[in-house]
């Protein structure tokens, strides 16, 4: 499906050395956090929706759409200064946390280019980096029973 952009940014992505690059944001939240941590891939912060992202440098990874699989992707972020461990802590690991991915040109902020949001998971940390999967939890995969009734589970009733 394609994505409505808008002629700045279409401009942005097809140049061959563009002069002002997309920009990408991580709003990430979790229920029992009072304020979402939010930072941008830049060098200087940045102002969107009335919320300043903090700057702090991180690889996002775009999931490979493999058959038979949910797209995830992989998410890599600077521990440097520690300001991110609180998330973690708070969330016991991560658990039930959600990122905001957001690209922005920064002559237009107001203007957002992608908008989604994720569910983390497999988040861990090191002194150096945190590192999670984005995605969906697949519920249409999973078990519609926690107990199936074989011979090897309930042995009394055959």
């Amino acid at each position: 499906m394609a994505r409505a952009v808008s002629q700045a940014a279409r401009e942005n992505i097809n140049a061959t050395s563009a002069a002002e690059p997309l920009l990408m944001l991580l709003e990430i939240s979790h229920q029992d956090l009072a304020e979402p941590a939010r930072v941008v891939n830049d060098s200087a912060p940045i102002t969107v929706e009335g919320h300043v992202f903090v700057a702090c440098p991180f690889s996002f990874q775009l999931p490979e759409e493999s058959e038979g699989q949910v797209p995830q992707a992989q998410l890599a972020l600077d521990n440097v200064g520690r300001e991110l461990t609180q998330w973690i802590d708070v969330s016991q690991g991560g658990m039930g946390s959600q990122c905001r991915v957001i690209q922005v040109l920064r002559s237009q902020p107001q203007v957002l280019e992608y908008d989604i949001t994720l569910d983390i998971s497999n988040v861990s940390m090191t002194p150096l980096q945190i590192t999670a999967t984005l995605g969906y939890v697949d519920f249409l995969n999973q078990p519609a029973v926690a107990l199936h009734y074989r011979p090897e589970t309930a042995p009394g009733v055959f």
